[in-house]
């Protein structure tokens, strides 16, 4: 392939992405009202999404995350409450729906998991850091630097 042939294929491709860049629109908001679209985004913005696990359905671009702000959007229109939407979900899909479980018997684990592994993890370095400082020099092997420094080599050994 020639250079000129090349550079008029990257032009090509460069104005092609160009063109479909400047057609790309901002999706508008499915309801015809922001004030029920502005309540359904805080709403699904306390609730994980189910498939993602990282993002909450009002980020989620997943198809179950659809789903569930549109099945949200209907419950608002039914008149239903932010507490009742929310409840309605987590019966459906459990505690595990929400960003914020509810602190109970069977999620201490979930709040209190991470805190209890930090305490645990710097008790561990503690011990072994307190027995490395009783042990002798004699009881470490010597490093490689070390010998090399002393006129001898590392393969001679």
């Amino acid at each position: 392939m020639t250079p000129m042939r090349f550079l008029r294929g990257l032009a090509a491709a460069l104005l092609a992405a160009a063109a479909l860049a400047a057609a790309a629109k901002e999706a508008a908001p499915e309801a015809a009202d922001p004030a029920v679209e502005a309540r359904m985004h805080r709403v699904t913005s306390e609730l994980r999404c189910l498939v993602c696990q990282n993002q909450t359905i009002a980020e989620s671009s997943s198809d179950l995350a659809a789903d569930l702000r549109r099945e949200t959007r209907e419950l608002i229109k039914q008149g239903k409450t932010d507490r009742q939407i929310v409840d309605y979900m987590t019966a459906r899909y459990g505690d595990f729906v929400l960003y914020r479980p509810p602190l109970r018997a069977t999620t201490v684990l979930l709040w209190f998991g991470p805190a209890l592994m930090l305490l645990g993890g710097g008790g561990a370095l503690l011990l072994v850091l307190r027995r490395r400082s009783r042990m002798t020099d004699a009881a470490f092997e010597p490093d490689d630097d070390d010998a090399l420094l002393e006129g001898g080599s590392a393969a001679a050994r």
